[in-house]
């Protein structure tokens, strides 16, 4: 894995820069979506081409309000502007918290085409623990695994777990039947012995914050290896 300037540095306090960094994660997918819609890293050919165009319409048009009409047209020095855009983009933090945590404390490694898909997702994926009344706080994103998993939802659930859907794509279950879901798949991996990832807010924040500080310590001694390596000769 190549390491640049800014990943040295960065990789080993990452732990305690999670939250500020998550402060401006909705810049990054400003970045991010406008890289894609450029460089055309989407369909260029086929029945979904021209959804391009059609995402390039839409930001524009979303720029035009937010850019033109909110932030240059009714706010009316750049210092108030400047406030504006960092506070209430700073605001969507525990948002980007929300959707980080059900990942970035879980395994990445990828153990080959002999583990199924809903092996792999229940390795990968957290779920959140929390009351019903929290259900809409949260959004349905405290269900990872069962987003991740549940298509089509039949009776192959109880038999061979063939499940179909991919997180952002499925249309069929409403996120407030989830947490029945979820019901059924803790279930089948109660009977399975698949092992089944639930925390709470609380613990599932210490969970991350835990496990980027090992990955830094970890990247710090392999760095400290590859320099004895080099400086031996």
């Amino acid at each position: 894995m190549q390491f640049d300037a800014a990943a040295r540095v960065f990789v080993k306090f990452q732990n305690y820069l999670y939250y500020p960094i998550l402060c401006f994660g909705r810049f990054n997918l400003y970045r991010l979506s406008w890289e894609h819609l450029i460089l055309g890293l989407g369909p260029r050919k086929g029945i979904a081409a021209y959804q391009r165009w059609l995402e390039i319409t839409g930001m524009a048009v979303f720029w035009y309000w937010f850019g033109y009409q909110l932030l240059y047209k009714s706010i009316p020095t750049n210092w108030d502007r400047f406030l504006f855009v960092m506070i209430s983009h700073a605001v969507t933090m525990p948002l980007h918290v929300q959707i980080t945590l059900s990942h970035f404390a879980m395994s990445t490694a990828d153990l080959g085409v002999k583990e199924s898909f809903a092996q792999r997702m229940l390795r990968t994926t957290m779920d959140v623990d929390c009351p019903r009344w929290l259900d809409f706080v949260h959004g349905g994103l405290q269900f990872q695994v069962c987003s991740h998993l549940i298509g089509p939802w039949t009776e192959e659930l109880h038999t061979n777990f063939v499940l179909k859907a991919i997180h952002h794509l499925f249309p069929r279950i409403p996120r407030h039947n989830l947490r029945t879901a979820q019901k059924l798949v803790m279930e089948f991996c109660k009977r399975s012995g698949v092992p089944y990832a639930l925390y709470g807010f609380y613990d599932g924040n210490k969970k991350v914050i835990g496990h980027l500080g090992e990955v830094g310590r970890q990247a710090k001694i392999l760095a400290e290896c590859q320099a004895a390596i080099v400086n031996k000769g």
